[in-house]
């Protein structure tokens, strides 16, 4: 039994598998050109769907056209009713060229040909062409707009095709304006534009379904946007700082002071992030108590547990009855020397604040449980608490008390009447900012 020698494929071709010459000789599916258009793919998918060439198709739609634009109704039908397909391949300069000399041509034998007597008269052809010319350029926009949003970057139609879109109805709007005007006279114009209206009406009633549909799927596309947003933003927050911060504690975890202040300092953090709203720290006076007890845990390592009641603006006028700026700039910086004094000197692991804001005045409370002291034993030399806390808060018309006991702890309350503040001088903030620095120098 003899045997057939082998056929190698032609150079250039491809070898076809065995089995697939069924699905090889399958007809195309008629799908316009994508990125092979000319102007809107129609010819070019069509010789792709018949398997003939493309100019031939094109040179067909010219020939329509002198036909009282009968390839201009069937292009764009074929426009509107087939899909766009996936090609990239772009036309060569030679195609174009060719292509638009064929429209040329066939525009120009329907404006001929239809002045004659076996067409339409050339004041109703002129404005046909010109509609269709302007629905082309509009619609020939739109699909390159689809399919760029069908695109994975998703660009926006830029200013140029706008202005296309623009022009395009304008072409349209003006050839509509010439077969009408050219068609009825000026007693008969209002019952047209009365028509015209009716017309619109009834298609505006007839597509509300449409319209609404489309406007819920905008808002639930819009929503979902910015479920996908928030969610992003979560996770890049939560990874740039909690997660950071157990990486932290899983190193540290043999030093139970750095894993608590650790921990501390990453709940104060998730607690501005979650019920700041973006305010500024020092924006009221809790925020602005709750700040500087997290700086004295994070320099100190020591706990401080604030508790407040009732809130303030800080930056409130005392004629309004606010705290006004500078007395609340003196009551946070006694706040924090106190807190300072108790973390350096009262050897604990946690100091309590409590501030209390009222009608008459805002109050504040440092207390620690401690070795305490005495404060008539203080040694002249060492009496900044009290010249540090007491000086800055009475020149504000406040009082300070400083009950210690030693063995039993210290407590600090500090009191300033609201709308009775004077103002600070610029000088007395130096003056005390000097001092507090000095008094730091000597502890260290």
């Amino acid at each position: 039994m003899s045997t057939l020698p082998a056929v190698e494929p032609a150079p250039g071709s491809t070898r076809v598998p065995a089995g697939s010459a069924r699905q090889d000789t399958a007809q195309p599916v008629l799908r316009r050109r994508a990125g092979g258009r000319v102007i809107a793919g129609v010819a070019g998918g069509l010789a792709d769907h018949l398997s003939v060439d493309v100019v031939r198709v094109r040179a067909t739609f010219a020939v329509l056209c002198a036909m009282a634009g009968a390839g201009i109704v069937a292009y764009a039908l074929l426009w509107v009713f087939t899909s766009a397909g996936d090609d990239t391949t772009k036309p060569t300069g030679r195609e174009r060229r060719r292509a638009w000399g064929l429209a040329a041509l066939g525009i120009l034998g329907a404006l001929v040909l239809g002045s004659g007597p076996i067409g339409l008269s050339s004041a109703v052809v002129v404005p046909v062409v010109v509609v269709a010319v302007g629905a082309t350029v509009v619609w020939r926009e739109f699909d390159s707009a689809g399919t760029r949003s069908a695109s994975p970057r998703g660009q926006r139609t830029s200013v140029l095709g706008w202005a296309r879109i623009v022009a395009g109805a304008t072409l349209v709007v003006v050839g509509l304006c010439v077969v009408v005007l050219s068609r009825a006279d000026m007693a008969a114009l209002q019952s047209s534009f009365v028509a015209v209206a009716v017309t619109v009406v009834g298609i505006v009633l007839l597509t509300v379904p449409l319209w609404m549909r489309l406007w819920r799927a905008l808002g639930d596309e819009r929503a979902a946007r910015i479920r996908t947003e928030e969610r992003e933003d979560i996770a890049s927050h939560l990874h740039d700082s909690v997660l950071q911060t157990l990486a932290l504690i899983q190193k540290q975890s043999h030093d139970s002071a750095e894993v608590m202040r650790l921990a501390r300092s990453q709940e104060r953090e998730l607690r501005k992030w979650l019920f700041g709203g973006g305010r500024e720290d020092h924006a009221s006076l809790v925020r602005a108590l709750t700040t500087i007890s997290g700086e004295v845990e994070d320099h100190y390592g020591i706990t401080v547990d604030p508790v407040t009641v009732g809130d303030l603006p800080l930056d409130d006028t005392p004629e309004a009855g606010g705290l006004g700026r500078e007395a609340a700039t003196a009551v946070l910086g006694a706040t924090r020397e106190a807190l300072v004094n108790a973390a350096k000197h009262a050897e604990v692991a946690s100091v309590d604040l409590y501030a209390e804001v009222t009608e008459e005045s805002v109050e504040v409370y440092v207390r620690d449980r401690g070795c305490g002291f005495d404060p008539a034993a203080v040694a002249p030399d060492r009496q900044g608490l009290a010249k540090s806390v007491r000086g800055r808060i009475e020149r504000r018309g406040g009082t300070v008390q400083v009950r210690s006991t030693p063995g039993r702890g210290t407590e600090i309350g500090i009191v300033v009447p609201r709308g009775l503040g004077r103002k600070d001088t610029v000088e007395d903030h130096h003056r005390d900012d000097r001092r507090d620095h000095e008094r730091e120098d000597r502890s260290a």
